[in-house]
């Protein structure tokens, strides 16, 4: 088998991506202007979304895991008054209203979207049903009976009544959310219909959009040790776990896949955590009794 061709470099790039690029592209993309062997992203954005795409590259695509687990932050605008078959702008319109709600009557409805909810994905999404993709299926013309999937919303709040057509909502949630599905079903508690317009994810885990490099610079700083420089350390997607700091005894047995010694830290027994010799991270597992048990390791080698 051939080897993949490329550099050995780990790290993570957070890209703000642009609209009108798939998530993919956008791992391509970084991947081609690093010369990197490995890519991979932490949470797919749609084509039109905008903000975060959180890039690992090399050894922390074992790290990608913690971050689409983690909690994420989206703004986005909801057109009311008309319903898609996608449930965003790129759609064909379903139904239309003449109804539009006051400030008040959206503020309440945005209670029952928050805590632990159920959600059912759009009909153009990424779930399998019966072992394809629902988009495909979509594409085709089928209508599916999807199930319910939870949700935890930590917040969901109106930033702006832009207009009467159009409210600007923020929303912080866990693992798994549709953000088109929550204007959509919004919509329907107010009796309007509604889908998504616009939608940027502003942050993800310990990525900010803000903090994110521009496709535009990956083009412009490819190949250069400049854009080297951009590349945040594997351990930045592990900031929601422990760190155990490892002897040299324990770095080596972790490395080979057994468990290691750690100095007690914060970690408490049967917490995840990773391992740490000097200053590179070597492995995340389950603490206990002064060892960690791997189930990932890193070679930084």
């Amino acid at each position: 088998m051939a080897r993949k061709k490329g550099r050995d470099i780990s790290g993570w790039l957070i890209v703000d991506k642009p609209a009108g690029m798939t998530s993919t592209s956008v791992v391509n993309k970084v991947r081609w202007a690093l010369a990197a062997k490995k890519a991979g992203h932490a949470g797919t954005l749609d084509p039109e979304a905008t903000g975060v795409l959180a890039v690992a590259l090399g050894e922390a695509t074992k790290t990608v895991p913690y971050i689409t687990d983690a909690m994420k932050a989206y703004r986005f605008v909801v057109r009311l008054g008309q319903a898609t078959n996608t449930d965003d702008a790129e759609g064909e319109t379903l139904r239309e209203s003449a109804e539009r709600p006051s400030d008040a009557e959206i503020k309440e409805a945005l209670h029952q979207f928050v805590g632990d909810i159920q959600q059912v994905p759009p009909q153009f999404s990424a779930v399998k049903v019966d072992g394809e993709r629902a988009y495909k299926r979509a594409r085709d013309g089928e209508e599916m009976e999807l199930s319910a999937r939870p949700l935890f919303v930590e917040s969901l709040i109106m930033l702006e009544r832009i207009d009467a057509d159009h409210v600007e909502l923020e929303m912080v949630c866990g693992k798994g959310g549709y953000v088109r599905s929550i204007a959509r079903d919004l919509g329907e508690a107010l009796g309007c219909h509604g889908h998504v317009l616009r939608l940027r994810r502003v942050w993800s885990g310990p990525f900010e959009a803000s903090d994110g490099i521009s496709v535009e610079e990956i083009d412009a700083l490819a190949k250069t040790p400049e854009l080297d420089e951009k590349l945040l350390p594997l351990q930045v997607g592990l900031a929601d776990l422990p760190e155990l700091r490892c002897t040299p005894e324990g770095a080596a047995r972790l490395r080979n896949g057994n468990p290691g010694m750690v100095i007690p830290g914060e970690a408490e027994y049967g917490d995840e955590a990773w391992a740490s010799f000097e200053g590179k991270p070597v492995a995340v597992g389950i603490f206990k009794a002064g060892e960690l048990h791997p189930n990932r390791v890193f070679n930084l080698d």
